[in-house]
C-alpha cells in the first residue's frame, strides 16, 4: 500500500493534506526564516491515529515531523526542503480528558492550546502556571517538547517541573501510556524526561497529566524603572528575600525595548516615562489576601526606593491594569518582528553574572560592529535573558543578518565563559544545530546520539532537529 493511500486509510481522505495551498501554512516557521516541502501534512483525531500514522510512515521510510501551533522560533516544526517528510498535525488532539482537582492534576492532549488548559483549571478552582506570550496559539504538545518557560519560571518550574505523567508514540509505531498523576513513582528510570524538550526527535507526545496549584487569593503587579541591571538584580534579591515563594513573576526589558515598542505598536500605552535605562515587571502571587499583597509589595518598593533599586513605578490597581502592564512586557516580540526582527538569543546564565555579562557583551559587539543595537528583555527571575541584536537608525536591519554567525560567536563564547546556555526555553531546531556542537560537551553529545539511536534507529522522528 502506497503511503498517502495508507495514511488516508488512518486518519481520512480529508485529514491527509497535499494540494500546496492546504499545506503552505504547515511548512514555514513562525519567524519565516525555514520553508520546507512535504509529501503531505496528516492530521490525526486520536492517539490510536498517530500510531497508526507513524507505522505507515515507518513502513515506507518517511520521515515524521511533528507539528502543533507552529509557534516555535527555531524551526524545530517545519520539514527540511527535499519534500520527503509527512507534518503529523496534532491540531486535532484537543481534548481535556480529565481533571482531578483533589489530586491538583489534569490530563490534556498535545493539541490542546495553553491558554485553554489555563482556562479548563481556572474554572476548577485551580491554577496551571505556564504562561507565556504565544498562550493563545501554543500547544501543550510544542510546549513539552521545547521544555516551555515563561513568565512564572521563578515560582512553578519550567514544563518539565509541571509535568506528572505522558503519553506517547514511539518510533516503533507502539504506545507508551506513562500518564501518572503521581508526585513519588521511584520505579525505575523516569522515562518522561528524555521526552520532554526533546522536539520531536525520540516519539510524538500525545497526551500529558500536568500539575495544579491553588488559585492565589490575590495578584499584585508592579512596574518598576531602574537605574541600572545590577540594580534589577538587587532589587530581585530583595524581592526573593521579603516576598519568598509568592514572588511569582519578575521580568526585565531595556529601555531599547520600550521605545521600540512606542514606536512600532503605539496603541500601547506605557506605564512610566522612559527615563531610565532598565525597566522590570514584578508579581506576588499570595493566598491570604489583597490587602497583605498591596502592604507587602508597598514595603518592597518603599525599601527598593531609598536603596536606590527604583526610581520611580507603578503598582497595577485592577485585573485590567495588571494585564496591561504584561502586555507591554508581552508586547515587545511582536514590535520586534514588525520592525524587521534582529539576530536573536535565547540563552540562560547565573542571575548573579547577568549584569557583567550585558554590560561587557554590549561593548564587545558595539566595537566590532558600531552600528548594532542590543534590545535585550526576558525572564530576569530564572537567569534567562533574550539578547537581542537590532541596529541603529539609518542601518538596515539586513546588515545585522548579514553579520549574524559573527555576532552569534561573540554572544556564544561569552555565555559559555560564564557557565551559561545558547538555549533555554525555544529548543534548539534547527537553527542552533550546528551550534550546539561547539558548546556541548562531547560526553553529552555522545549520550545523546546514543539515546537517539536506541529509540529511533531509522531516525524518522523529526530528522536534522537538535542533533
Amino acid at each position: 500500500m502506497k503511503l498517502l493511500e495508507a495514511l488516508r486509510v488512518a486518519v481520512g481522505a480529508e485529514f491527509v493534506l497535499t494540494a500546496a495551498d492546504d499545506v503552505a501554512p504547515y511548512l514555514t516557521d513562525w519567524r519565516k526564516r525555514y520553508i520546507g516541502a512535504a509529501q503531505a501534512v496528516v492530521r490525526p483525531a486520536d492517539t490510536a491515529q498517530v500510531a497508526a500514522v507513524v507505522r505507515a510512515c515507518i513502513a515506507a521510510r518517511a520521515p515524521m515531523v511533528p507539528q502543533g501551533g507552529n509557534t516555535g522560533l527555531v524551526g524545530g516544526g517545519t520539514p527540511d526542503a527535499s519534500g520527503n517528510a509527512v507534518v503529523v498535525s496534532l491540531a486535532r488532539l484537543n481534548r481535556i480528558r480529565a481533571l482531578d482537582a483533589a489530586n491538583d492534576t489534569i490530563t490534556v492532549e498535545a493539541g490542546c492550546i495553553l491558554q485553554a488548559v489555563q482556562d479548563a483549571a481556572r474554572a476548577a478552582g485551580r491554577l496551571f502556571p505556564l504562561s507565556l506570550a504565544a498562550e493563545g496559539s501554543a500547544t501543550i504538545g510544542g510546549n513539552l517538547s521545547t521544555n516551555a518557560g515563561g513568565t512564572q519560571v521563578l515560582r512553578y518550574g519550567n514544563t518539565r517541573e509541571l509535568t506528572l505523567g505522558l503519553e506517547v508514540v514511539l518510533p516503533s509505531g507502539e504506545v507508551w501510556d506513562g500518564l501518572r498523576g503521581l508526585r513519588k513513582d521511584n520505579t525505575g528510570y523516569d522515562l518522561k524526561h528524555l521526552f520532554i524538550g526533546a522536539e520531536g526527535t525520540l516519539g510524538l507526545l500525545t497526551a500529558a497529566t500536568l500539575k495544579l496549584y491553588p488559585l492565589p487569593a490575590a495578584r499584585m503587579t508592579a512596574f518598576a524603572a531602574v537605574p541600572s541591571l545590577a540594580a534589577a538584580t538587587a532589587l530581585l534579591d530583595r524581592a526573593r528575600a521579603a516576598a519568598g515563594p509568592t514572588l511569582t513573576g519578575f521580568e526585565v526589558m531595556s529601555d531599547a525595548c520600550l521605545r521600540k515598542l512606542a514606536r512600532e505598536l503605539p496603541r500601547v500605552r506605557l506605564p512610566l516615562a522612559i527615563a531610565q535605562p532598565w525597566f522590570v515587571l514584578l508579581e506576588l502571587s499570595d493566598h491570604e489576601s489583597e490587602t497583605h499583597a498591596g502592604a507587602q509589595l508597598e514595603a518592597l518598593l518603599g525599601a527598593a526606593f531609598e536603596a536606590g533599586e527604583a526610581a520611580d513605578a507603578v503598582v497595577a490597581q485592577s485585573l485590567a491594569e495588571a494585564q496591561h502592564l504584561w502586555h507591554v512586557r508581552e508586547a515587545i516580540p511582536e514590535a520586534h518582528a514588525k520592525a524587521g526582527g534582529n539576530v536573536k538569543h535565547d540563552i540562560s546564565l547565573p542571575v548573579s553574572r547577568i549584569a557583567e555579562f550585558v554590560a561587557s557583551t554590549d561593548a564587545a559587539l558595539r566595537a566590532r560592529f558600531p552600528w548594532i543595537a542590543p534590545s535585550v528583555f526576558g525572564h530576569l527571575g530564572d537567569g534567562n535573558l533574550h539578547y537581542n541584536m537590532g541596529t541603529q537608525d539609518g542601518t538596515p536591519i539586513a546588515v545585522a543578518f548579514e553579520h549574524e554567525a559573527e555576532i552569534n560567536r561573540v554572544v556564544n563564547d561569552a555565555v559559555a565563559a560564564r557557565g551559561g546556555s545558547i538555549g533555554a526555553e525555544h529548543g534548539i531546531g534547527q537553527l542552533k544545530r550546528a551550534t550546539l556542537l561547539g558548546y556541548k560537551p562531547t560526553v553529552e553529545l555522545e549520550l545523546m546520539r546514543k539515546i537517539k539511536q536506541a529509540f529511533d534507529p531509522l531516525n524518522l522522528m523529526n530528522p536534522g532537529k537538535v542533533l
